[in-house]
């Protein structure tokens, strides 16, 4: 499968399966995690997340830049 559709369904599989590695593997730690999110005013949230979509999104493009 090539084009658009499987760089999407590649994209998906990766962050499931990263997502799954580090639930499995460390899952006090997530609760953790989700307490600390959970204290950030809505602001730093907000700023948290487009900072991730910002970098998501360059590594797309420079994933297909690099493997063509």
């Amino acid at each position: 499968m090539t084009g658009l559709a499987g760089w999407i369904l590649m994209a998906a599989g990766l962050v499931l399966a990263a997502e799954g590695l580090v639930l499995a593997l460390a899952p006090r730690r997530i609760d953790r995690l989700i307490d600390l999110i959970r204290a950030m005013p809505a602001e730093t949230r907000r700023l948290l997340g487009l900072t991730g979509l910002a970098s998501g999104t360059a590594l797309i493009w420079l994933a297909r830049i690099v493997l063509g």
